[in-house]
């Protein structure tokens, strides 16, 4: 089965947003437009093939908005490999991974001509300006940071403060969001697409943004809205208690733009489900297999939960379930497994996109550092 129609991804945006007004978090519902003069921006971090979560909850979306006719408009999107080092990561394995990220950006749709696509690590000015927000961030906002603890594999109540958690956690892992605000302020981006596990950095960021407005009494940096993507949470396959990760043992558990339709076929085969016969319907807590899955259908074809449960009423068994599933993947995923075996067979392709983003990137960011030296008496 083919999808005809055009998935329909984005939130309705008022043009008064181009300003610094309204609400600072929309969801991202219903696609009529990009307001004028927006600067769109994220970043992916480099863990080599996009799997199904990835390309559901951030990628598709950045496609849709850079296809928006919207004037004056900039949409930035590229790979955090200064982030994907708060972690260590064989150099051989990472240069790897650099390369495969900037091949599954543009096998997903993204166009180097209608949007930036860089390496984060090859716009220095990212790093100049996190140093400047480091000395007007306190350390309880970081503190209160939650994605730290899960890297430094503390629980949710633990504090930077205790000795021991202290002894445990890198500088790197607790101030990584500071960074990622800079790698959103030094472009003055107006509105980023991500999932609800990033709503809180979004909020440091506009915190921080408010800050460095105040202090240096000046309104040079824009207080950025979120723009919460449509999919929800995509879990593993094999363990719907925790969200999809290439890092899973079980391998069984993770979907990748690049896996064959053997394969794909495979993995929904061994999804977890449950006995419960008769209807599909979506239950998270009763339910968390199936309604991964009717996660997965919605995310594929844009439609709400209840239009997806819907839908399903001729479903009689888990494997006519599944196997709808199985075709809805597939086909989404065929032209960008295509096009994504090209891609890294020709990296001098992919090093002429990256500098090419490079050099687009830097253009926007010394301008604005230049600005940000003058405003703190470093010019």
């Amino acid at each position: 089965m083919k999808i005809q129609s055009k998935v329909v991804l984005l939130h309705r945006f008022a043009r008064s947003y181009a300003t610094t007004g309204g609400s600072t978090v929309q969801h991202v519902a219903k696609f009529e437009g990009v307001p004028p003069q927006s600067t769109i921006f994220s970043l992916i971090q480099p863990t080599g093939n996009i799997h199904l979560g990835n390309y559901l909850g951030a990628i598709r979306s950045w496609k849709e908005l850079s296809e928006s006719d919207s004037p004056g408009s900039k949409f930035i999107f590229g790979i955090a490999d200064l982030h994907a080092i708060t972690l260590p990561k064989d150099p051989q394995t990472l240069k790897r991974f650099r390369h495969e990220a900037i091949a599954s950006l543009l096998a997903s749709g993204l166009s180097p001509e209608k949007c930036t696509i860089f390496h984060q690590s090859a716009v220095p000015e990212h790093t100049e300006l996190s140093w400047y927000f480091t000395c007007i961030t306190s350390m309880g906002n970081l503190n209160r940071m939650t994605q730290w603890k899960s890297k430094a594999q503390q629980v949710q109540n633990s504090s930077i403060y205790d000795d021991r958690v202290m002894e445990a956690t890198k500088a790197g892992v607790l101030c990584y969001p500071i960074l990622q605000a800079a790698d959103i302020l030094i472009y003055r981006a107006t509105h980023v697409p991500v999932g609800d596990d990033q709503s809180q950095h979004l909020e440091l960021t506009r915190g921080i943004a408010n800050t460095f407005n105040h202090t240096y009494k000046t309104k040079f940096f824009p207080i950025v809205k979120t723009l919460l993507t449509p999919s929800k949470k995509i879990l593993s396959l094999r363990n719907p208690s925790k969200k999809m990760s290439k890092s899973d043992p079980d391998q069984n558990s993770c979907i990748y733009v690049t896996d064959s339709p053997e394969i794909v076929a495979k993995k929904i085969r061994k999804a977890t489900t449950d006995s419960i016969q008769g209807p599909i319907y979506y239950a998270p807590e009763e339910r968390p297999g199936v309604s991964n899955l009717i996660n997965v259908i919605s995310g594929l074809t844009g439609k709400s939960i209840d239009e997806v449960v819907a839908d399903l009423h001729w479903v009689k068994d888990h494997k006519q379930f599944k196997d709808h599933v199985t075709e809805l993947i597939v086909e989404e995923f065929r032209e960008n497994r295509e096009m994504y075996q090209r891609l890294t067979a020709d990296i001098s392709y992919l090093d002429e996109v990256c500098a090419r983003g490079r050099d687009n990137a830097r253009e926007i960011a010394s301008a604005n550092i230049a600005q940000v030296r003058k405003l703190i008496g470093m010019d």
